[in-house]
């Protein structure tokens, strides 16, 4: 039997490290079980409206009290500010899991008692990306918090 020289060794050593990446490229590319989705799915259009989140941002920034966001045994908790009449109060909630879109969730703003619950039943263990856009009359505000369930 001949002996390996070591330019042998070397060529067989770049062959089984590349045909070890192609594996791993071709695995997960083909498998359906990883997800390669987009933050946003319209991301361009998202972009276009940034300076209004901004602005919401700064205006909710201003407020004397903003929203606040707590873990109850029910779920969670949204602190809306006391010294606005809950009546007022137009908007969205909107729930996203930045591991699995299909977990979004996008509930209307009802308060009772200056708070709105939003049950543990909906959302699973992990992290959540929470954000209320609301309006107060013609005033536009946004709040954003991140949570671990």
């Amino acid at each position: 039997m001949k002996k390996l020289n070591w330019g042998t060794g070397i060529v067989i050593a770049f062959v089984l490290f590349i045909s070890f990446i192609l594996y791993f490229v071709i695995k997960t590319s083909t498998d359906t079980t990883y997800e390669y989705d987009l933050v946003a799915k319209d991301y361009y259009k998202d972009e276009l409206e940034y300076q209004q989140r901004i602005d919401k941002l700064n205006n909710a920034k201003k407020l004397t009290q903003n929203i606040s966001i707590s873990k109850t045994t029910e779920g969670i908790a949204i602190h809306y500010p006391a010294d606005i009449s809950q009546e007022k109060i137009k908007g969205t909630v909107y729930l996203y899991r930045p591991s699995n879109k299909k977990l979004d969730v996008r509930l209307p703003i009802t308060i009772i008692n200056q708070t709105q619950l939003i049950s543990k039943d909906i959302l699973i263990g992990g992290r959540w990306n929470v954000q209320v856009e609301w309006s107060v009359a013609k005033e536009s505000y946004l709040f954003q918090h991140s949570l671990n369930m």
